[in-house]
């Protein structure tokens, strides 16, 4: 029978009747619902994930929620010239890293403690601390914090720090001229460990240089580990970053700095020519020590007696020694 038939490709007609009106549902349905989010303002979407809420326990667009942000403390802590509300805060999480990190005088944007969390004797220091320095601890939830540090085992507690601002090269050479014949500026090739350029940084600031020269690639940099080694130190000295190690050093030279690089096999430490002039000391890394421009661009080379046992020193002990002697010979002269 026409219209019945089963066999393949055979098409039903329609018939006349009128179908049922849907009372608008299909045309709401294809009405626009407004412009598309941004992704960043989509919560499903991988763009919202990585931007967060700019505080935990609040909304994308920076409004508290109920019962979040209630901080320990009051007053906010003044700002330290090596603070920025740059791009590129990092985080210090886990008890003992965190306490240690207030206690050496790390810059703090931002400090957190997860809701409920458990109050040991370390936390009790955290908090007391904070208290009695003004340093305001914001409530997150342990969901948030996960979150924030990308997983990392926070133990409930964790410092956001701001990017380090480095200074001028020019403003260090300035000042190490003002400083006339005591001028003293360290400048460091190839060291990569963050500890050990915290250590140095320490060592600099304690024996009255100027600065501390960095370069901007194959180095470390000022991060939280270096800062938290220098123990405060980068808040007294300067350091700075400079593109090309080797043209820094002929600045300097042309200044009239004396450019000592410390290298195994150099003359003794005590025998420094610069001592009683700026002086600007080059320290190599422990492995490689200075590289061949490096040293070409030297004024002297000093090397550190040591016992024949041990091949050499780390970096931040020679450049401890070297620093010492050199503060040492200008005290006697």
């Amino acid at each position: 029978m026409p219209g019945n038939s089963q066999r393949k490709g055979a098409v039903r007609k329609k018939g006349k009747s009128t179908a049922a009106g849907s009372g608008g549902r299909v045309r709401r349905g294809l009405e626009g619902k407004g412009p598309t989010p941004k992704a960043e303002d989509r919560p499903y979407h991988k763009a919202y994930r990585a931007r967060g809420p700019e505080e935990p326990g609040r909304t994308p667009g920076g409004k508290p929620r109920a019962g979040q942000g209630q901080g320990y403390g009051q007053g906010q802590r003044p700002q330290h010239r090596g603070t920025a509300s740059g791009a590129g805060p990092e985080w210090v999480i886990g008890r003992n890293a965190v306490l240690e990190a207030l206690q050496a005088g790390l810059p703090v944007r931002r400090a957190y403690i997860a809701e409920g969390v458990d109050r040991d004797e370390r936390l009790r220091e955290i908090l007391a601390f904070s208290a009695d320095h003004g340093i305001p601890l914001l409530t997150a939830t342990r969901a948030e914090l996960d979150r924030l540090t990308r997983g990392g085992v926070h133990q409930g507690v964790a410092l956001q720090v701001p990017e380090f601002e480095y200074a001028d090269p020019r403003d260090v050479l300035a000042a190490a001229l003002d400083a006339g014949e005591h001028g003293l500026v360290v400048a460091l090739d190839q060291v990569t460990d963050p500890r050990n350029l915290g250590a140095i940084v320490r060592s600099a600031a304690a024996f009255g240089a100027q600065g501390v020269l960095i370069p901007q690639r194959r180095s470390a940099q000022m991060t939280a580990a270096a800062w938290k080694t220098s123990a405060g130190a980068a808040a007294h000295i300067a350091v700075a970053k400079v593109v090309n190690l080797n043209r820094a050093l002929g600045d300097f030279a042309q200044a009239g700095f004396t450019v000592v690089g410390l290298a195994g096999g150099g003359e003794p430490v005590d025998a420094f020519t610069g001592a009683d002039g700026p002086v600007l000391l080059v320290v190599g890394s422990e492995g490689d020590g200075l590289s061949r421009l490096v040293r070409e661009n030297c004024d002297v080379l000093a090397g550190i007696p040591i016992s024949p046992a041990i091949e050499s020193l780390n970096a931040s002990v020679a450049a401890a020694v070297a620093l010492y002697e050199i503060g040492r010979r200008r005290a006697v002269q």
